[in-house]
């Protein structure tokens, strides 16, 4: 019979249990990505994985973090940003992927690295001039909208050129490059349909910003077409922690 000593302690269990699911989940994304690249004749070390820790607890993005995931993506503030300074010492990568709003420019600038979903000038002015000084310029996507979709942000083709231009213009932002989310398809050539439409738009605004080198697309059910049309950077969050849990934000 077991002495208490001796006795697995029940948390330590559970704590290798998950660390254990959540290095079968990581290393079965990155090998994804990995055949993605190779066959797009691609390098699989030119494309960030970004993992969207949105819904989920700090304790999560520490385990993810443990085995060398770097960069998060968070959609929702007042879940976000008690999240990032729990784990301020770690030095992770945060982006901001969810809608951005007027009226939370600030905190975005303050406490991420990165916001994927610029859309407007207005946004562009805010973040810059709210971004401190002590920080690094804040990395930004401009998010297109490829499709009508209700609710959906994103920059049309045509108002794109402005908002490109409102943040080139900023010392306190870096244009990183482009952003979307295609309407949802079932198809992968469906989907390489959209990505490639926004690849297309890439091309063409790198003409008059020729620096930009990013392109986020692609997420945890159609990692694969975006990669084959040139993504750089993949969001991807159920297929990294599971199920989402139900959000408070």
């Amino acid at each position: 019979m077991p002495t208490p000593s001796s006795t697995p302690d029940p948390a330590a269990v559970a704590a290798a249990a998950t660390a254990a699911e959540a290095a079968a989940r990581l290393g079965a994304v990155r090998a994804r990505l990995a055949a993605a690249a190779n066959a797009a004749g691609r390098a699989p070390s030119d494309i960030t994985l970004v993992a969207v820790s949105k819904t989920q607890p700090a304790e999560a993005v520490r385990t993810l973090a443990a085995l060398g995931q770097r960069d998060f993506g968070e959609n929702y503030l007042q879940e976000a940003l008690p999240k990032i300074e729990a784990l301020r010492p770690l030095g992770l990568v945060w982006h901001f992927i969810g809608q951005l709003q007027s009226n939370k420019t600030r905190p975005v600038a303050e406490h991420f690295d990165w916001v994927h979903t610029v859309d407007r000038v207005k946004l562009a002015e805010r973040l810059a001039a709210q971004r401190p000084f002590h920080a690094p310029p804040l990395q930004v996507c401009v998010q297109v909208r490829l499709e009508d979709e209700p609710g959906k942000g994103g920059a049309t083709a045509a108002e794109l050129p402005a908002v490109l231009a409102a943040v080139a213009a900023s010392p306190r932002l870096r244009l990183r490059g482009l952003m979307a989310i295609p309407p949802p398809e079932d198809l992968p050539a469906a989907q390489r349909h959209w990505f490639a439409a926004l690849a297309g738009l890439f091309t063409e605004a790198r003409t008059a910003h020729p620096d930009m080198d990013t392109l986020s697309m692609g997420m945890s059910g159609d990692l694969e077409p975006a990669i084959a049309e040139g993504s750089t950077l993949v969001r991807v969050g159920t297929a990294l922690f599971g199920e989402r849990l139900q959000s408070g934000a």
